[in-house]
């Protein structure tokens, strides 16, 4: 059995059909409507649903208490009976919860940790403090919510089975920097990942890494100044490769500067392959999930190509 990735990162236990899911609110409260009829197309890809009412809690703009959210993620990691856990919504709040995480609750086989936005807080700790794979992929808001045309279902299978997720050629990726890399896949939300630095829990992937960048609703200044940070922090330094999502509404209002040129002079001088508009993440189209941890090969030509080359769950 391989039990961890090329890069040495533990993998999670598989996930599939008839396997227990967490729900969980790490971040901000997710609304009714939505969590039920996520919970639904949980149940309609076979999973069964697990969740009590502490999700549904209520501060302010965060899902309850840092010690309640904080517990709660305990809870899930520690229950043999859970297999994957899955968070409700972004926002805001995984950061208040690190404190009270702790690397030994892990220390038997880890179960997957499905989300993105605000929850890259915690994908980041579980790849550079922590040593697991994670999953890059939907929540119950807005995409498990909406049905199969929100998500790539094959994507999400695969990234919870113990087989790789293999090519990926979603529509509207384009190459800005041609050329081919690999190397373990980490990445997230920019935004969480500079303001991990300078914590004791920052985002400080291995050397040679393919780096995944995504954003929403930053204008174009405040975008260069994140990806600014991201240079002088080293972080396109050590890639190999870097792959940005699709960026909406990063434009100016007025069209006259584009999250994308933008990204595009960022990265003009770096020394791999670039591509840009991957729809993971925060997307206008279809939401197609991402390994974090596993070895991933970026192809920028004529036809982009991502290879999701090994799995992130245990298996032969």
């Amino acid at each position: 059995m391989t039990e961890r990735t090329r890069a040495g990162l533990r993998k999670v236990r598989p996930a599939g059909p008839g396997s227990r899911i967490r729900i969980l609110a790490p971040a901000s409260p997710c609304d009714r409507a939505e969590f039920d009829a996520g919970v639904l197309e949980l149940q309609r890809l076979g999973f069964a649903p697990v969740y009590d009412e502490r999700v549904f809690e209520k501060q302010s703009y965060v899902a309850g208490t840092a010690a309640s959210r904080a517990a709660q993620v305990r809870e899930a990691w520690l229950d043999p009976t859970i297999d994957a856990i899955i968070g409700v919504r972004g926002g805001y709040g995984s950061v208040q919860c690190l404190p009270m995480l702790n690397v030994d609750d892990l220390a038997g086989a880890p179960v997957a940790f499905i989300g993105y936005s605000d929850l890259t807080t915690i994908h980041s700790w579980l790849g550079c403090q922590v040593g697991v794979t994670s999953v890059h992929g939907p929540m119950l808001d807005r995409k498990l919510s909406a049905g199969p045309d929100a998500y790539d279902v094959l994507s999400f299978m695969r990234s919870l089975s113990s087989e790789p997720v293999g090519e990926l050629q979603p529509d509207g990726v384009e190459t800005l920097k041609s050329g081919e890399a690999a190397g373990p896949l980490f990445g997230g939300t920019l935004g969480q990942l500079l303001g991990s630095l300078g914590t004791p829990w920052p985002f400080t992937p291995p050397a040679g890494y393919v780096l995944f960048l995504d954003e929403v609703g930053e204008r174009p200044y405040r975008l260069d100044r994140m990806l600014v940070h991201a240079r002088q922090a080293g972080l396109f330094e050590r890639a190999s490769a870097v792959i940005v999502g699709q960026l909406p509404t990063c434009d100016e209002p007025n069209g006259t500067i584009a999250g994308r040129s933008v990204v595009a002079d960022a990265l003009a001088d770096f020394r791999g392959p670039v591509l840009f508009g991957f729809p993971s993440g925060h997307t206008t189209t279809s939401l197609v999930t991402l390994p974090f941890g596993v070895h991933t090969r970026v192809i920028a030509g004529a036809t982009p190509m991502v290879d999701i080359e090994e799995s992130g769950a245990i298996g032969q």
